[in-house]
C-alpha cells in the first residue's frame, strides 16, 4: 500500500470520528435537557463539537494538500 492509500484512510477515518463526536454531542445535548446524560460530566456538549471542529481542521488541512499536489502535476 503506497502512502496516498494510507492518507486516504486516515482522512475518512478522522472525519467519521468527527462526524460521530458531533452526533454524541447532539444526544448528549438532548439528555441533558431531560437531566441525564450519556457520557457523565467529563465533557459538555460544547467541548465535543470543539474536539469534532479540530479533527475536521486537520482533515481540510489534508484535502487541501491533495489538492495542490495535483495541481502541480499539471
Amino acid at each position: 500500500m503506497n502512502l496516498r492509500s494510507w492518507e486516504s484512510r486516515f482522512n475518512r477515518v478522522l472525519f467519521l470520528v468527527s462526524l460521530l463526536l458531533l452526533i454524541l454531542a447532539m444526544v448528549e445535548k438532548v439528555f441533558n435537557w431531560s437531566g441525564y446524560t450519556i457520557i457523565g460530566a467529563n465533557y459538555a456538549p460544547g467541548r465535543l463539537l470543539e474536539f469534532a471542529g479540530i479533527l475536521l481542521v486537520f482533515v481540510i488541512a489534508l484535502l487541501l494538500r491533495d489538492i495542490r499536489e495535483e495541481l502541480r502535476k499539471d
